[in-house]
């Protein structure tokens, strides 16, 4: 199993409750279909850079949990198929070594030309 994050983009209309309800459901489906959630916050309410078909705003979840191509799959669908969910983004959560960049090995300086 990879681990994957997950960014979502809720309706603005929402309230709380239902915003945590959603990510509970959510939680619920990787829980039972054999994944793990490593981590899950909701970010809020913010300003989008742009229109999302009339919204303005949405409400921010991220979630990163362990999961296998078919729960992968499964949840990319409900999140199509979700009339609460603008906008969503999966990717595949890299490890913090890999983000790191490695330091230049210095090169070793020219010989002196002698006449």
């Amino acid at each position: 199993m990879q681990i994957y994050e997950t960014v979502l983009i809720l309706k603005p209309i929402l309230s709380d409750p239902e915003v945590v309800e959603f990510v509970d459901k959510t939680k619920a489906s990787v829980a039972g279909d054999g994944g793990e959630l490593v981590n899950s916050e909701v970010w809020g309410r913010r300003k989008l850079t742009h229109f999302i078909g009339k919204a303005r705003e949405g409400v921010y979840v991220y979630m990163k949990y362990k999961a296998g191509p078919a729960l992968l799959k499964k949840l990319a669908h409900n999140f199509s198929v979700s009339d609460t969910v603008l906008r969503d983004m999966t990717v595949v959560a890299q490890d913090r070594k890999m983000r790191e960049k490695k330091p230049k090995k210095a090169k070793p300086a020219p010989a002196a030309v002698q006449a």
